[in-house]
């Protein structure tokens, strides 16, 4: 069974990553496109730096040549946000980028991007899912020939309008007269390219670390974490930067490091961000964040008089929510976001480009600036926890956690539950705790925010308990 979580098609290579599925996949998104009468346009096909990934792109380009579907293909891999812009800007209906993301390094994928460079609606796999299931043959042209006979394109440098266009929205003067240093772990992923050329236009210093291709990420979880950042914590400071930068494989996650060596997480950067975009450039609007990502945008919005709206996991649920709201930012506590008037999907190259800037105008470390966050709004522990179970297992969770809807004892008062994806439950000082299960492996994940960290880990203790796992 081939299944579209909330990032698009993932699955261990080997097992389930295998020609036969992905020429299945792009035979289905070749049906889809007919079904919808969306044959005219090129679809455009990149892929990020994992193992079997450029591989993977061209059968996938094989099969949808095969069908009459003209294809631009890339001849370097690229992050899943320069997919998302092309299709945008070149006003596509489909684009494919190759990726598992952040998965671990045995992982593989297909995330599929509709018109106006979006993530691919629920609506929109769940139909590709029954196309799939329903087909028998797959018919393929050998790539050479298809290349010959002008069926598969490549496309030259797609890089420079998703550059131009970033360039375009930033401060380069307040760059080039802050001339930060900067450390950038690539994390042997696909945004080095892009972030290296906007910083070395603003006359910043960036060198590199992790820049080679490692189709097993070093053995470390491609994800820019704290856990994973450690090298990059420690370069920064015994090289006096003024920041450390890292991405996740496909370009579409940030991490940051303080020039002290603290890590600064997601819900921080989004923070900052916003309060730098209303505060500092005078923007007006809303927030957008899902249900697992930190309140403090909530008393952030609400202090300049404007709405943060929450939304399911999923960025699908943010973008649409942007346009919708009008709102100035939107993003996740796993590290993707995206600002009012660039792409409808995240996009790491942006924003840290766009962190860089509020480091050079505002004049202060991330550090003090979050400090000071936390003088006005309140401080904000966040943990999370990733619980494996045995596959028979997770009917069991269904049934008690979102079927019988019972619930831990907790040692805060319940103000109410929200059951719209996963449980989360809201209690009365402020506080959360919502578990739900991931839309791209088998676990169950955990998320807790409160005043102190010890009173979001009982959250999470007290749901471990309950569930025995």
């Amino acid at each position: 069974m081939i299944k579209f979580g909330t990032g698009g098609w993932r699955a261990v290579i080997g097992e389930d990553f295998i020609k036969e599925n992905i020429n299945l996949v792009a035979a289905g998104i070749l049906k889809l496109a007919r079904e919808e009468n969306k044959t005219d346009r090129p679809i455009i096909v990149g892929y990020d730096r994992r193992f079997l990934s450029e591989n993977a792109a061209r059968w996938v380009a094989e099969v949808l040549s095969a069908g009459g579907i003209e294809v631009w293909f890339l001849n370097r891999s690229a992050p899943t946000p320069l997919i998302m812009h092309t299709v945008m800007a070149e006003k596509l209906y489909f684009g494919i980028e190759i990726t598992a993301s952040h998965n671990p390094a045995n992982y593989n994928g297909i995330k599929l991007i509709v018109e106006e460079g979006r993530d691919a609606p629920l609506e929109t796999t769940a139909r590709l899912e029954e196309i799939i299931e329903e087909i028998t043959e797959v018919d393929s042209l050998d790539f050479d020939k298809a290349v010959n006979d002008g069926k598969i394109v490549y496309r030259k440098n797609p890089f420079n309008d998703f550059l131009d266009d970033i360039i375009a929205l930033l401060d380069m003067n307040a760059l080039r007269e802050r001339g930060l240093r900067v450390l950038f772990d690539t994390m042997h992923g696909s945004g080095a390219y892009p972030l290296q050329v906007i910083f070395h236009t603003a006359r910043c210093t960036i060198d590199t670390i992790n820049l080679n291709r490692d189709a097993y990420f070093g053995g470390a979880m491609p994800a820019p974490t704290e856990e994973t950042l450690v090298m990059l914590r420690n370069g920064v400071v015994k090289g006096a930067y003024d920041l450390g930068i890292a991405m996740d494989g496909d370009g579409d996650r940030l991490g940051v490091i303080d020039k002290s060596g603290r890590y600064i997480n997601a819900n921080e950067i989004l923070c900052m961000l916003y309060y730098y975009l209303v505060k500092y450039k005078g923007w007006k609007g809303p927030v957008v964040r899902n249900l697992a990502t930190t309140h403090m945008l909530d008393k952030i919005a609400e202090s300049f008089g404007e709405k943060c709206y929450e939304v399911p996991v999923g960025f699908k649920y943010i973008s649409s929510k942007i346009d919708e709201a009008n709102a100035v930012l939107g993003g996740e506590s796993s590290g993707g976001l995206t600002v009012r008037g660039h792409i409808h999907g995240k996009d790491s190259v942006y924003a840290a480009s766009l962190f860089a800037e509020m480091v050079s105008v505002i004049g202060k470390s991330p550090a003090v600036i979050m400090d000071e966050l936390e003088e006005m709004y309140g401080h904000y522990e966040m943990v999370e926890d990733n619980l494996h179970f045995a596959p028979s297992y997770k009917a069991t969770i269904e049934k008690i956690v979102f079927e019988e809807k019972k619930l831990p004892e907790f040692i805060a008062e319940v103000e109410r539950v929200n059951y719209e994806d996963g449980c989360k439950v809201y209690f009365t000082d402020g506080s959360f705790v919502i578990c739900r299960f991931s839309g791209t492996e088998p676990l169950l994940r955990i998320f807790a925010e409160s005043s102190t960290k010890e009173k979001a880990l009982s959250y999470i203790t007290a749901f471990r308990t309950f569930l025995n796992i």
